[in-house]
């Protein structure tokens, strides 16, 4: 992800211009990795699915043992109240965050009611909807809940996710596609996968190993809706080289086709540009 050029960030009941310093090397975010985020979209004068993000970074905090000191309500004001500052053409990714300042009497787990909370607002275009991806395999796999915090969306996990992906950058591929702890196809290093084969759509079925994002789920009921069948289930490496096409779901860019898995091609298909199509005609109806 590039780095915008204008940031805002909310810190401490106030908007401050540019990227404010949040983090002090004593908190527990800083040395013990207990932070989480949620990522959401500005775009075309628009902020789909703004609440269910502000919703999840609090159920994230939960899950990371972090106490959220923001209601949904209020994050959905902040968010809205320093978008008004930025250039209204502008695309603007949404980060609310939360970390961990103290510790318990042991330090390693976050102390309850110690939590520091942000929002950055970072302008990041979006990709065009021709921009392709181009995916490999690696041997790195997404962990489950019993190893990692898998049910939320912790910066913790992302080294994991960097490894994946500088694998296969190191093989000349822009993504990696990542099997679960089976061995079955899970998602990307940055965002969930679907497959498109006889005009049906396939996604691997959500099992505690990746998190089912919120613009994954928001396409498969436009689609559905549109008469679309779409499978949640379980696939393999083999489906998607068998697949009429393959597009990756993710906040960031909401609908990106892939071009490529290995030596296998694909072109950018009729559904990847259906799923965006629909999207954007919902998000403009929800606004």
């Amino acid at each position: 992800m590039a780095v915008g050029k204008n940031i805002r960030t909310y810190f401490e009941g106030t908007w401050h211009d540019g990227d404010a310093p949040i983090m002090r090397a004593a908190d527990h975010g800083a040395w013990l990795g207990s932070s989480v985020f949620d990522g959401a979209r500005y775009f075309d004068g628009m902020a789909p699915d703004l609440d269910a993000h502000c919703d999840r970074v609090n159920r994230s905090a939960q899950a990371l043992m972090l106490t959220p000191s923001v209601p949904t309500g209020r994050m959905v004001e902040l968010v809205r109240e320093g978008l008004d500052a930025c250039d209204q053409d502008a695309a603007v990714y949404i980060r609310p965050m939360y970390w961990g300042i103290d510790g318990d009497a042991t330090a390693i787990v976050p102390q309850e009611g110690s939590t520091g909370f942000a929002i950055c607002l970072e302008e990041i275009p979006m990709a065009p909807e021709t921009a392709g991806a181009t995916l490999t395999t690696t041997r790195f796999r997404r962990p489950v809940l019993e190893t990692a915090v898998v049910n939320a969306k912790a910066g913790c996990l992302y080294p994991n996710n960097a490894r994946m992906l500088a694998e296969a950058r190191s093989k000349g591929f822009s993504n990696a596609l990542v099997a679960d702890a089976m061995g079955n196809v899970a998602e990307t290093a940055t965002a969930n996968i679907f497959m498109v084969k006889d005009g049906e759509v396939f996604t691997p079925a959500p099992n505690g190993t990746f998190l089912a994002g919120i613009t994954r789920a928001r396409h498969i009921r436009n689609l559905r809706q549109d008469g679309v069948t779409v499978h949640e289930t379980v696939l393999g490496f083999d489906d998607f080289h068998n697949a009429d096409e393959v597009f990756m779901s993710g906040n960031m860019n909401k609908v990106t086709p892939v071009t490529a898995l290995d030596d296998t091609l694909y072109q950018i298909g009729p559904m990847a540009r259906r799923a965006r199509s629909l999207y954007w005609d919902w998000a403009a109806s929800e606004s």
